[in-house]
Parts: structure tokens; sequence; C-alpha cells
């Protein structure tokens, strides 16, 4: 069972969200109706700002708001691996690990990479969705800030933490729509990044707008991201928006180029459904999210009209829902003992699985809802150990040396 300190953080935790929701329930909003420009964390989120240099874990950090017409926004991750890449020049005159002071605090400075002679470090991209019932959470709070920084170290990638609108100023399907619309964004980076690779030829304008593209590229990014081993990473509700990305993946196809979504994680995914799973019974009660919460968190994201537990984005195993599994991208699910959504996450994994996918099934003892990356539970053995069990199994589908990791 989980400890004291836990029951009673667990305590506050439903309360304080069930009074989120009721709030939420009564306030002023038009619920009718979905907010385009929308928001991206609540007042009461502690939140932790960006970090350019690499003294907090080794990674750096910076903000990226991609979209004019809405509030989706981006938390960039790079660990200082890549200061490694000695020689890679910029068009600008500066190496990527000047310091910006006399204190001898590295600084990696945003540039347009034109590399001359050794080449940039290249790292996978992994786009990440954070947990909060789809009304609450943020990619830039503290714990998920120190949850993606964790991911960041230990898998070598960059890991980009994408802050979807959130509901009920934003239904459904506006965080899904910011989860796909971040992968194309990904794709077009990569488009834009190339630009820097055209030489002579062309005549002035064609070299002016090559120029002009290559600085328009998102810096980090275009020095280091490899679009094309991508993974996707969601937690709870966030699982949720991973699985709608990857199946949009599926069927996009080759038109995603150079964009690759090799594998993904879900933890602790949000599923539901109208018929009640034996979890759904025996801990409808449980720990940090109990099911009643949870069903009016969906009555907040799901449009009026739309509320339906059997809804496409709660139920991954409606009969018809495409692609195909057996099309579907590898997926890693993580289950909690005292969650109860465990048992969808393991129907869900055990038919792909079927579906011959690569879809194993992580079950952590003595742990709840978001075990892993509640802030106070990221130091706990579990979810120490859950993150690293993660990066054994992502490292196959990421690793330039082939499959020499697996389960």
């Amino acid at each position: 069972m989980p400890s004291l300190s836990v029951k009673l953080y667990s305590f506050f935790f439903k309360y304080n969200f069930k009074n989120q929701l009721q709030s939420l329930s009564k306030s002023h909003i038009d619920h009718s109706n979905s907010n385009t420009f929308g928001i991206t964390s609540r007042p009461e989120e502690p939140l932790v700002q960006a970090n350019p240099t690499f003294q907090n874990g080794g990674v750096a950090t910076k903000d990226v708001h991609i979209d004019p017409s809405s509030a989706l926004s981006l938390r960039i991750f790079l660990p200082d691996s890549v200061l490694g890449s000695v020689g890679c020049d910029t068009q600008f005159g500066f190496a990527p690990n000047d310091s910006n002071d006399d204190s001898g605090v590295v600084v990696y400075r945003g540039y347009s990479p034109r590399p001359i002679g050794k080449r940039c470090r290249k790292l996978p991209v992994m786009l990440q969705f954070h947990g909060g019932m789809f009304v609450g959470g943020s990619n830039v709070s503290a714990a998920n800030d120190a949850f993606c920084r964790r991911m960041a170290k230990l898998l070598d990638v960059i890991v980009v933490a994408v802050g979807y609108r959130l509901a009920p100023e934003s239904r459904y399907p506006a965080a899904f729509e910011d989860g796909f619309k971040v992968l194309d964004w990904l794709g077009k980076q990569a488009s834009l990044a190339s630009l820097r690779n055209v030489r002579n030829g062309g005549g002035v304008n064609r070299r002016i707008f090559d120029g002009f593209g290559a600085s328009m590229a998102e810096p980090w990014l275009a020095a280091h991201g490899d679009p094309s081993r991508c993974v996707l990473l969601g937690v709870s509700c966030g699982a949720n928006i991973a699985d709608f990305v990857a199946r949009k993946a599926v069927e996009a196809g080759n038109l995603l180029d150079p964009v690759n979504v090799v594998a993904q994680v879900l933890m602790c995914p949000s599923f539901i459904g109208s018929v009640p799973t034996k979890s759904e019974i025996k801990l409808a009660n449980s720990y940090f999210y109990d099911k009643a919460s949870c069903i009016l968190a969906w009555k907040l994201f799901l449009p009026e009209k739309e509320f339906d537990l059997d809804h496409p984005a709660g139920n991954p195993l409606l009969p018809g829902r495409k692609p195909p599994l057996k099309y579907m991208t590898p997926t890693l699910m993580v289950v909690a003992e005292h969650d109860w959504m465990r048992d969808r996450a393991i129907a869900y994994s055990e038919q792909l699985r079927k579906a011959n996918v690569d879809a194993p099934l992580l079950d952590y003892k003595n742990t709840v809802h978001e075990f892993a990356t509640l802030d106070m539970l990221l130091q706990t053995p579990q979810a120490q150990a859950c993150a690293e069990d993660i990066a054994i199994w992502i490292k196959k589908y990421i690793s330039l040396r082939g499959n020499e990791f697996s389960y």
C-alpha cells in the first residue's frame, strides 16, 4: 500500500481537484462553445521559468510559441551532450557553447546552424504530453519540467513538452489537434533547417530566400533535432493525446516526411468506457483521481452534445477505429497497481500484442495514477525505476546502432 505521506498528499490533491472542477463547472464560461485561443495553464499551477543554461541537471530549456492563433506553446529541453559538437560553427560566427557573462556559466545561444567542417550532433526528438485530466497541468509546471529533464538526460534526446489548450475553455478536439499540429510543425522545422544545405545555384533571389528560410527555423532543433527518430510520450490524459497523434501519423504515412514516429509510451492513460471494468469498480475511489471526478472532467472536456463515455477520445478499442491496430506504432504501456483506469490500458496493450505490435506492459506495484510524474513522487524508487525502464525500451527504436536494447 502507498505510504501515509502519499495518502495524506492524495487526500489534499483530490480535495483541490474536486474544488477546481466545481469552480470550472460553475464559471461564467459558455461551455457550449470552445475558445479558439485558449489557455495552457491555471493560475494555481506552480510554474518554473525556462533556463537556457546547463546548470540545472545538465539540460537547457527554452519556450517557444508556435501558433499565433492559439495559446499552443512548447518547452524544449536540450541535454548538454550537444556541447560535444565542437566545430559546429554558425553563420553568425559564434560557437554553441559561448558564454554570455563573466561567471563561466554556459549559456546555449540560439542560432541557425551552417556547419563548417564537423557536423552538429543530432539527437532524437520526444514529444511529451502532460497530464491533468484535460483541465489542468502544464508543460512548464515544476513537476513536468523535472520529469522532462530526467527523460532528456536518460535518453539523450531533445524533449519537446507540448502546452496544449485546456478545457473547458477549449474543448475537444482542441488538445488533440494541438498534438498533431506540433508533429506537423516539427516536419516544417526540418524542412526550414534543410535550406542551409542549399549551395550556389538558383541565383541571388534563391539564396536570399534560402537564407531567410533557414533563419526562421527553431535553432536548437535545426542544429540538433533528428525528426526521423521521433518518440511520443503521454501521461494520463496526455497519453490519450499521444495515442491520437500516433494514429494520425500512421494514417499520414510518408506525408509527414522527414518526421517518423518510431514508438510511443503511454503512462497511466485516461481511457474510459460505458461498461465498468473490475478496476473501475474496485478502485473507483482510488488515490489522487477518483472515477467520479474524472467523469466530471470528461464532461468539461467533451462538447455537451458529444458527451459519451465511449467517445473515441476515451475508448481506444471501439469497433471500427482507424487505423487497424496491426499498423500502430510500437507502444509501451505503463500502469499503476492502485489506479482505477488500469484495466483499459492493459486491455489495449493486449489487443496491440494480438495484432503483432511490439507493446510490452510495465505494471508497477504500490503505485498510483501518475506515480512517475507527480511532484511529490518524482524521487520515489518506483518513479526513478519507471523512467529507467522506459529509457531501456525506447533506446532500441532510437539507437543508430540497431536494436541492442530490448525486454
